[in-house]
């Protein structure tokens, strides 16, 4: 299998959405994507992307992510979705494409590289502790969605 990763271009958006709801669906979430090509377009500032492309230009995986800043450490890279389609699992691909994540963190001084994994996700948590992940089970997410924003009261 002949495949090329490289970083996203606004063109690759309506790809990469797919890949994110078809994430979504994985992980039994998928009413919760309500990203659109337009807003990617108008928040691409926000994020960075590898995309992982075959030679007739289909794309099969990807890695998005993002710069935080953690208290405790300073600059990190956030990990928010890796995800390679199931026909293509088994080829390295999610091993390179963390190994371009880690490169991407080194040349811009991360103090720490973060991202999540589910519980149930087996063979996501072996990979990762094969590459010597620390998996925390102690902290819980916290989120808030749109309504809730505009709701917000103490």
């Amino acid at each position: 299998m002949n495949y090329t990763i490289r970083k996203a271009t606004e063109n690759d958006f309506e790809a990469i959405l797919g890949l994110i709801k078809e994430l979504a669906a994985f992980e039994n979430a998928p009413e919760k994507v309500f990203n659109t090509v337009e807003q990617m377009k108008e928040e691409q500032e926000l994020f960075q992307c590898y995309v992982v492309e075959l030679d007739d230009r289909k794309i099969i995986g990807m890695a998005l992510y993002y710069f935080a800043y953690y208290t405790w450490v300073g600059k990190s890279l956030y990990l928010d979705d890796l995800y390679v389609k199931k026909a293509y699992r088994g080829h390295g691909i999610g091993s390179e494409l963390l190994e371009l994540l880690f490169e991407a963190a080194k040349e811009n001084n991360c103090k720490r590289v973060r991202w999540q994994v589910l519980n149930w996700n087996e063979s996501a948590i072996a990979l990762y502790k094969k590459c010597g992940a620390d998996i925390d089970n102690e902290w819980s997410n916290c989120d808030f969605d749109v309504n809730q924003i505009h709701a917000f009261k103490i």
